[in-house]
């Protein structure tokens, strides 16, 4: 189920939230099995069989987060993360929290990079293996990154769960399930048990339909306008003049843009109508004056699950230079194959990771550059990165570029419309504030209700075609 469909808007939403409120009252239990249970059926509507799989992979974690909680309680970690691995545990709690992390690696290998595996074995050393062409489970990276981050700060410590209702809605949860946030388990459980959350609040409820609209119209109606010619353009790569692959490119960077920065602030929206808020995962990225800016800006909270369960870890900045630009790229790396099972995701990490390095250096210079010069940098590093991330494949990618570098070529397009959208859509992105910014601005009043209820009928007037988000792919 979308939520930029009929079904999800005017059918499992009200149920939903009406659902939860109305159990809440009897018993806060009642309520969260309410939400876990209206969750699952949100998962299922997509594909009904995936079900059983994100309930063992809850299970699992379940079990295996109890146990390091357990663990963790008898003998509290030292300061700065480490086991003293004289204590008796120790073995014991390393043993859980691998063991947890390698089956939900397993787990997200095996749907996720099979193909990629096999396809790759087959290029390099000729082998013969078919490709089983695994559907790969919706969500399954947020549902994988979420849990994992639990069982670190269960082992750490630093988390500790209510119960197995309180554990399922952390991971269900409709708002953030299928494309994030990707949340944090010592911020939600809080909000989860709050007393304040299972009674109807209608200023959050009012400021969570502004914001699900707002990124409704986000999708439905720039997004998806962008999407068609994106996609034509893109599938003759090898045939562009120079004109049509800029066309493409920037109509890319904006379809992103709006696609996934709609989905965004719609989940935060949704959260905020249960009385849960969410984290920000996007704001205003491509205002951003280096690229250090740009990632504290888009997908926020990958960047801040990759920080702290992979760059920290790895040892950060705390061993020289060096070591801080290897973990940066690997960091990236991780980054680049966790979008997507290709080579062409592997170098966008690579490219985003040796962008890192550069900007880092060039801080350690204390050199300053004009704004204007830093941003103008920042963003061509950001839309030829793009290129790679959708392009089908290497040679698609190399097409796109070459095309694009032909100037000779470059003229007017027969369409204008085109490029008039464009520079429409990219003075928005490039001044207008991030919805999420104005949200604490917002009152129950006249200007704020007509806004909203134009900004709904204009995105319902173009439910004729329900799309997908380009992060459920991922």
């Amino acid at each position: 189920m979308l939520f930029n469909s009929f079904a999800f808007i005017f059918f499992f939403l009200p149920l939903a939230v009406v659902g939860f409120f109305l159990c809440g009252r009897l018993s806060h239990r009642l309520g969260t099995w309410w939400l876990v249970a209206a969750s699952l059926f949100f998962y299922g509507w997509w594909d009904y069989h995936y079900v059983p799989l994100l309930l063992a992979s809850m299970g699992w974690n379940y079990a295996v987060g109890s146990q390091l909680e357990r663990l963790a309680a008898a003998h509290p970690i030292a300061k700065g993360g480490q086991v003293d691995m004289r204590w008796p545990g120790a073995r014991a709690r390393k043993a859980w929290l691998a063991a947890g992390i390698i089956v939900n690696v397993a787990l997200l290998g095996y749907f996720k990079y099979t193909d990629f595996f096999l396809s790759t074995v087959n290029t390099v050393a000729g082998a013969g293996f078919d490709l089983p062409h695994i559907v790969l489970p919706l969500g399954i990276s947020f549902f994988t990154f979420t849990q994992t981050a639990y069982l670190v700060d269960a082992y750490r410590g630093q988390a500790r769960n209510e119960s197995l209702a309180t554990w399922c809605e952390f991971v269900t949860i409709f708002p953030h399930l299928i494309a994030g946030p990707i949340i944090n388990h010592r911020q939600m459980l809080p909000q989860f048990l709050a007393e304040a959350t299972f009674h109807v609040n209608w200023q959050n409820m009012a400021a969570g339909l502004t914001l699900f609209v707002m990124g409704l119209f986000k999708k439905v109606v720039l997004a998806d306008t962008l999407s068609p010619w994106v996609n034509e353009l893109f599938a003759r790569a090898d045939l562009l003049t120079c004109t049509e692959a800029w066309l493409g490119v920037l109509g890319y960077t904006l379809q992103l843009y709006f696609d996934f920065s709609g989905y965004s602030e719609m989940a935060l929206g949704l959260g905020l109508m249960l009385n849960l808020k969410l984290p920000q995962n996007f704001d205003s990225p491509y205002q951003a004056h280096s690229i250090i800016d740009f990632w504290r800006r888009w997908h926020m909270t990958l960047g801040l699950w990759v920080k702290d369960y992979l760059y920290i870890p790895l040892g950060g900045n705390r061993h020289g230079q060096l070591r801080k630009m290897r973990n940066l790229f690997v960091s990236m790396l991780i980054i680049g194959l966790w979008h997507g099972a290709g080579w062409t995701y592997v170098l966008w990490g690579a490219w985003h990771g040796l962008m890192l390095m550069l900007n880092h250096w060039w801080r350690g210079l204390n050199v300053r550059l004009p704004e204007a010069v830093c941003w103008l940098l920042t963003l061509s590093g950001v839309v030829l990165g793009w290129v790679f991330f959708r392009a089908a494949d290497f040679g698609a990618a190399l097409s796109v570029m070459r095309a694009m570098s032909d100037v000779t070529a470059l003229a007017l397009p027969a369409d204008m419309t085109q490029l008039l959208w464009l520079v429409v859509l990219g003075a928005a992105v490039l001044w207008a504030p991030n919805p999420v910014r104005i949200m604490p601005r917002f009152r129950c009043s006249w200007p704020w209700l007509i806004v909203t209820l134009a900004l709904g009928l204009a995105a319902l007037s173009r439910f004729s075609q329900v799309t997908d988000f380009l992060y459920f792919q991922f």
